[in-house]
């Protein structure tokens, strides 16, 4: 039995759905649920030299062991893009909601478009998380149990997890967002609506810490954020495109504002986390002539030399090292 948790160590966008990808046939992983806010996140992800943009259902849907996709009860749920996900990744049967679920309607993508405050300022996605949320504190929000279309894949989802650990099942639960995009860890007011920490993260599925095996940061080889906030080092939009950094939001498809690696960042947020492995990925992005490599030693000098030094700065070790986007371009040194 393991239960692990992986989540962002920056303002998003650092790979989760890849590492995920990557876990689910490691671990064996029976189960993968999502925790987070809702659908203003998206993971990208690439199984079999097919790309999928997910902003619902779990990252795990490549897993050859998987019989449970869930979305946990902490978790806003827009019936619309959830139910054209099951159907574009042909996981009908296999992916369900927890009925407890918040639901996400029009009103709220409205409020999400055209406040003031929301669009001018924090510059949301535009989901409909934020208000959806708002709603819940009030206990006035739909939940997913009152939506007939989602009738067919409802469940309880902390019950279902807690069969998986009474049956010694491997369990991989999925974070969104990022730390300094948590409610009370991030730059506020530039923060999205709820803590996104790996403890949150529990709380969204129906656990506890005691039973967590792993939580694996994931940390990309520079750091980006979309929208407004703070940002240190930040790079100018021509320096980003020079160093070939240029990335674009799978939610908002808004430009990414970049800058150089940051260990104090980093070091922070693994205090925060408890973050007992961690994750680096794109550094293909970094060092352009190691894409695709599986091996730490085929990796030229200057790469071994950059992630010698990130290492010592924050004081842990490079578990797993992403060198491209498909889920099989990875080193993997836990062995």
């Amino acid at each position: 039995m393991s239960v692990d948790i992986v989540v962002g160590g920056f303002w998003g966008d650092e790979g989760k759905g890849k590492i995920i990808s990557h876990l689910v046939n490691k671990r064996q992983a029976t189960i993968v649920a999502r925790g987070g806010v809702g659908p203003n996140a998206g993971h990208t992800i690439v199984v079999d030299g097919v790309e999928y943009k997910l902003r619902m259902i779990p990252s795990g849907i490549g897993g050859k062991n998987v019989q449970k996709l869930l979305i946990g009860p902490g978790v806003l749920v827009n019936p619309d893009v959830f139910l054209d996900e099951v159907e574009k990744t042909e996981m009908k049967g296999k992916t369900f909601v927890d009925h407890q679920c918040g639901i996400i309607e029009e009103s709220h993508r409205k409020i999400d478009t055209t406040d003031p405050h929301l669009v001018k300022k924090v510059g949301t996605t535009g989901s409909g998380s934020g208000p959806a949320n708002e709603e819940r504190v009030r206990r006035k929000l739909k939940l997913a149990k009152e939506i007939p279309k989602l009738k067919p894949f409802l469940t309880d989802v902390p019950g279902e997890i807690h069969r998986g650990l009474a049956n010694k099942e491997s369990i991989l639960l999925e974070g969104t967002q990022a730390t300094y995009l948590s409610l009370f860890h991030g730059t506020y007011p530039f923060v999205t609506t709820k803590d996104v920490t790996a403890s949150s993260i529990c709380a969204d599925v129906g656990i506890g810490p005691t039973v967590v095996t792993d939580v694996t940061l994931v940390l990309k080889a520079y750091v980006t954020r979309v929208g407004e906030g703070l940002l240190p080092g930040e790079l100018t939009e021509e320096e980003t495109i020079k160093r070939g950094w240029t990335e674009y939001g799978t939610v908002t498809k808004r430009l990414r504002r970049a800058a150089p690696f940051n260990a104090e960042l980093a070091k922070r947020s693994i205090q925060l986390n408890s973050a007992t492995k961690i994750a680096l990925t794109k550094l293909d992005i970094l060092f352009p002539t190691d894409q695709g490599k599986t091996s730490f030693d085929d990796l030229s000098e200057e790469a071994k030399l950059w992630i010698s030094d990130r290492e010592k700065e924050i004081d842990m070790r490079f578990t797993f090292i992403g060198t491209g986007p498909a889920d099989i371009e990875i080193i993997d040194r836990e062995g």
